[in-house]
């Protein structure tokens, strides 16, 4: 079956930088559109930033563009999500989602979810 396993949270404190992975099996990873959501307590998902199915295309919520970096290894089946220069208000339950084809914005377009990783930011 479809996995999709993150990886690379914790507790940083602001300023720092973290990376995240995102590992899939169980599908052809080069056929799908990758992208990265979090989710804040009592808030609802958000999106963070997603890529195309190369890696060609890539787009960013207006929150963390200029700090964060979407990128893919198809070769090994893995999305990542360089995160610098955190802040508190990046503080949330990381998640990273599969489309098949072409990507999009909101989280109920996309047909795998990961269990997602935490990432707290410290004042």
């Amino acid at each position: 079956q479809v996995q999709l396993v993150e990886s690379g949270g914790g507790l940083v404190q602001a300023g720092a930088s973290l990376r995240l992975s995102c590992a899939a099996s169980g599908l052809t990873f080069s056929g799908y559109s990758m992208g990265w959501f979090r989710q804040a307590p009592g808030k609802e998902r958000e999106f963070v930033a997603r890529i195309s199915r190369g890696g060609g295309v890539t787009y960013y919520a207006d929150s963390v563009k200029g700090r964060f970096t979407i990128s893919r290894d198809n070769a090994k089946n893995t999305v990542y999500l360089q995160m610098n220069s955190l802040k508190p208000e990046d503080t949330a339950v990381y998640y990273c989602a599969a489309k098949t084809t072409i990507g999009s914005f909101t989280p109920t377009a996309y047909d795998y979810w990961g269990q997602g990783t935490q990432v707290t930011v410290s004042s």
